[in-house]
């Protein structure tokens, strides 16, 4: 979308809520998603041949924790730790902040707006990602997931509304930006603005069809709307 139309978009907001892993940092770049997902089904095979089997063909370690939380309720927590231990890993090994990242989050700051990152990630790796590249200090909350509560996650607008409160803004005035369709999903939820940032030529459809107020390919389109 066109530079005008996205700066009109973000007028409006109090806050902008950025999601993690797309908009901010590829959080599997270093380690690869499946193989986080093939260690826990196999910490789950241990103790649940069964559920481990099911386990050993997802890819995505969220949804593992997922299906492990509707499943066996007692081995939710271990696996839990088991992907925050990971996520803290994963962000040690994933390079440098997405490309226009840093640029967006300092234009927003400059323009006197709150900043949350809001994430079906752990608050943890958020952090610790944030410290590893000096970022700390642009962000005013880290909302991750829930602990032991994965049906809390992104599109349902827990965390977001938990920003929200934080900031002191009410779920209107925020903006977030995320790469995912229960980013859309969620803001909407909420009732606040979605900006989709489609790093995927496929995601573009997605977010149209999703009624997505804005679409951005690239971070620096956030700077760019500010200057």
């Amino acid at each position: 979308m066109s530079n005008d139309s996205l700066a009109r978009t973000l007028a409006g907001a109090d806050a902008v809520l950025f999601d993690f892993d797309g908009p901010l940092c590829n959080v599997y770049a270093g380690l690869p998603a499946p193989e986080v997902a093939s260690r826990l089904s196999q910490l789950v095979a241990e103790r649940d041949p069964e559920l481990g089997t099911k386990l050993a063909e997802i890819t995505d370690p969220l949804e593992a924790l997922g299906l492990t939380h509707d499943l066996n309720r007692s081995l939710s927590g271990k696996v839990e730790s088991a992907l925050i231990m990971a996520e803290i890993e994963a962000v040690e090994v994933a390079g440098a902040p997405v490309k226009g990242s840093v640029k967006a989050l300092a234009a927003v700051r400059k323009s006197g707006r709150r900043i949350a990152v809001v994430t079906n990630n752990s608050a943890e790796c958020v952090r610790r990602f944030l410290d590893r590249h000096e970022l700390s200090d642009y962000v005013d909350i880290v909302v991750g997931r829930t602990l032991n509560r994965p049906d809390l996650m992104k599109p349902n607008p827990y965390a977001l509304l938990q920003a929200a409160e934080h900031l002191d803004v009410s779920p209107q005035g925020c903006v977030l930006i995320g790469d995912s369709l229960t980013d859309i999903e969620a803001a909407h939820a909420m009732g606040g603005i979605a900006v989709g940032y489609a790093n995927k030529a496929r995601k573009l459809r997605t977010f149209a069809e999703t009624d997505a107020e804005a679409i951005i390919e690239s971070m620096d389109a956030i700077a760019d709307a500010f200057s």
